[in-house]
């Protein structure tokens, strides 16, 4: 070998373990997640749990590799809220490096409560500011970022839409417990303006479920607006179940309700939001600060109509809704 031949290898060389040693430390990320589901239905690159499948398509879209760039440490609720603050807990043991939660309030409170300095995407919050996750939507100026479900501010429209569903002047029941107060001030206002009168309907566990029928049924309400919460949410089944025995059509803040059931939902998309998220997780990954990600509001949301329930009620809905309706269950 030529003296210039021996000194090109020596220099490639030289370069060439310490980017090899490079390649091979390449951190590999560990994203949390966090919801209601079981653990099972989220574990692995191709998770069977619609919206953590949600949230890696989109990681994926942004060129994302399950095992080569991050991995998952999932942890479902199994449909009981206060595990939340113990799984919370535990994603805070495993030193991950951020975690994607479900936006409502038993898990976002478990999360704030377990960490204030790992990064927390909320996948539909409530109400982020109500609830003390951030600042404001433009400036979070915490460890949380995300989307928002905008749940709140389209209170009014679901009463809107209930009202061209059963236009009578009954009284118009919401069923709430005692976290949703903004939601019901929400309601209040927009029914004042249009001079319909509300029915409260408020209860603290799932046991009083029976007797807030029993009220509404007394007060001759004509339908009823259910008020998403997780104490709602792991009843949504019984709710719809309890709706159709006392004749009343219900609008559900989330989807789930009307595929388990219910009437009829008018909701931000949660799939398109999961999916959103991984913009957040990118930004967040590549050094971005959540404090400094302006929390997103959807910009799509669908309305979904049970057809087979309003057949059992008796309820024909108006075309005008039809047309409108994302998708309508047979």
């Amino acid at each position: 070998m030529d003296r210039r031949a021996l000194i090109g290898s020596l220099v490639f060389g030289a370069f060439a373990v310490p980017y090899a040693s490079a390649q091979r430390a390449r951190k590999v990320f560990r994203i949390g997640i966090l919801n209601p589901g079981t653990t099972a239905a989220m574990v692995g690159p191709q998770p069977r749990g619609p919206f953590t499948g949600a949230l890696l398509r989109g990681l994926r879209q942004l060129g994302y590799v399950y095992g080569e760039h991050f991995v998952t440490e999932p942890r479902g609720a199994e449909g009981r809220p206060e595990r939340y603050p113990a799984l919370a807990a535990e994603l805070v043991r495993r030193q991950v490096d951020l975690i994607v939660l479900a936006g409502h309030t038993p898990a976002t409170q478990a999360a704030k409560a377990a960490t204030s300095t790992i990064p927390i995407v909320m996948a539909g919050a409530e109400d982020p500011v109500g609830q003390g996750l951030v600042q404001s939507l433009g400036h979070p100026g915490g460890n949380f970022t995300g989307l928002s479900l905008q749940a709140v501010e389209t209170t009014g429209k679901r009463l809107e839409l209930l009202k061209e569903l059963v236009p009578a002047a009954s009284p118009l029941a919401v069923l709430r417990d005692r976290r949703s107060l903004p939601f019901w001030q929400a309601a209040e206002t927009a029914a004042r303006t249009r001079g319909w009168k509300l029915l409260s309907l408020e209860i603290r566990d799932a046991g009083e479920l029976e007797g807030a029928f029993n009220t509404a049924i007394a007060a001759h309400a004509g339908a009823l607006l259910v008020i998403s919460g997780a104490l709602f949410e792991e009843q949504a089944r019984r709710i719809a179940e309890l709706a159709a025995k006392a004749r009343l059509p219900a609008i559900y803040g989330l989807r789930f309700y009307v595929e388990d059931g219910g009437l009829i939902s008018y909701s931000a998309d949660l799939i398109e939001i999961w999916r959103r998220a991984a913009v957040f997780v990118d930004k967040i990954l590549k050094g971005a600060k959540p404090a400094d990600l302006p929390v997103e509001q959807p910009t799509k949301f669908e309305l979904v109509i049970n057809l087979k329930t309003a057949k059992a009620l008796g309820l024909t809905i108006p075309q005008s809704i039809l047309l409108r309706a994302d998708q309508v269950i047979e």
